[in-house]
């Protein structure tokens, strides 16, 4: 099955888990009267939104390279990533704003209206359901290479841990009585703070992707050594690293006997590009530029 193939297989399932949950957590939420149910609900519905982004922009990126992209159409993937961070943190930003309203007016005197035990199944089926789908999805996207299912991934995970906040603050105030029923928007809170952090997170990612950031110190690295240790005296430097999509670009000068014939120093070029093409992927951009000594 085509790489392609794989991450609508696996987009999908999420898809179809975010779908489900979306409508059954708003249900619960609406008659079991929790505004972080409800909160719930609505990160289940970002969920969904950036599964649909993923369908279009992994489509757009699997594109081949043509007369207006040199380099491919990779970056797509990478945009999709950031935008599951602008609205993972849009997200964020509205359920703590609706909890911390509710607080306020908790602590201004005015009665919380106690969450139902169907609200509270709902966060319990949640938990699992997304944790399954976060684990499936991670493990595809290492096995594809791709960071838009690992951002996917990400969502679902948050979405399974939000879910976890959410069953706390619902068991909370049903259990421990009405004085406690600012336990639910608390959950909500909390819960918008941790997307705050992943969406952040992702954010940073992908726009140092996008505005060219190098590759991790590791990574460059282990390029210099893997050219080093070809045979012959090759001196590799001037390294300059990017991702592009799911794939990296690499391009370095190498030093060599001003003496050695152009076909010479054309092959070593040549072996430098299939050393790192074999180590990092076929898609990997590599440009190797030859200097004498």
């Amino acid at each position: 099955m085509s790489r392609n193939r794989e991450i609508y297989k696996v987009t999908l399932v999420g898809g179809v888990a975010n779908v489900i949950l979306l409508l059954f957590k708003f249900i619960a939420g609406v008659l079991g009267h929790s505004a972080a149910m409800v909160a719930d609900a609505v990160h289940s519905l970002s969920d969904f939104v950036t599964d649909v982004v993923v369908l279009v922009f992994v489509r757009i990126s699997a594109k081949p390279k043509d007369k207006s992209h040199d380099y491919g159409h990779g970056k797509y993937e990478t945009l999709a990533m950031t935008m599951i961070g602008v609205v993972l943190f849009v997200v964020a930003i509205g359920i703590i704003y609706s909890g911390t309203t509710k607080i306020v007016l908790w602590i201004n005197g005015e009665t919380l209206e106690a969450p139902g035990m169907l609200a509270l199944w709902a966060a319990l089926i949640s938990i699992v359901l997304k944790e399954g789908v976060y684990r499936y999805s991670m493990v595809k996207a290492r096995e594809l290479n791709s960071q838009a299912v690992e951002a996917n991934a990400w969502h679902h995970r948050s979405d399974a841990l939000s879910s976890m906040g959410t069953a706390i603050g619902i068991g909370g105030a049903i259990f421990l009585g009405q004085r406690w029923t600012v336990l639910d928007p608390i959950a909500s809170v909390v819960v918008g703070a941790f997307i705050v952090k992943v969406s952040v997170d992702l954010l940073r990612n992908g726009i140092g992707d996008l505005m060219e950031q190098s590759l991790p110190d590791a990574i460059e690295e282990e390029i210099l050594h893997l050219v080093a240790s070809l045979p012959g005296d090759v001196k590799p430097h001037d390294l300059c690293t990017r991702r592009l999509g799911n794939h990296y670009a690499i391009e370095l000068h190498i030093l060599m006997d001003g003496d050695v014939s152009l076909r010479e120093a054309h092959d070593k070029a040549s072996e430098v590009e299939d050393l790192l093409r074999k180590h990092y992927g076929e898609e990997t951009h590599v440009a190797v530029h030859v200097e004498p000594k």
